[in-house]
């Protein structure tokens, strides 16, 4: 069905085409103007809810600070116990 209202449409496309070609968002027709929202601000947004859908439901998009903190933590664990072996190792 096509109606007679022109819409304000932004049009987001995917850096990994892999998953979506691009992501489609609808402006509110007074969105643009109110409280000094500029069209770069809107297509920020955009950008970001799209990022944010696709962090959300594909394993591994996301890597939280926690994630992080463990990953190193564990590279140091591991290059400290190679030192000690290599260490133990001149010894014996």
């Amino acid at each position: 069905m096509v109606k007679g209202v022109t819409r304000q449409v932004v049009m987001v496309r995917s850096p990994d085409a892999e998953l979506f070609e691009q992501a489609i968002f609808i402006v509110r027709s007074d969105a643009v103007g109110k409280d000094g929202v500029t069209e770069d601000e809107i297509l920020q947004q955009a950008r970001s809810a799209a990022g944010r859908y696709v962090a959300q439901r594909v394993p591994g998009a996301r890597l939280t600070a926690r994630r992080l903190i463990a990953d190193l933590a564990f590279a140091v664990m591991g290059g400290a116990l190679v030192g000690l072996a290599w260490l133990l190792s001149g010894f014996f």
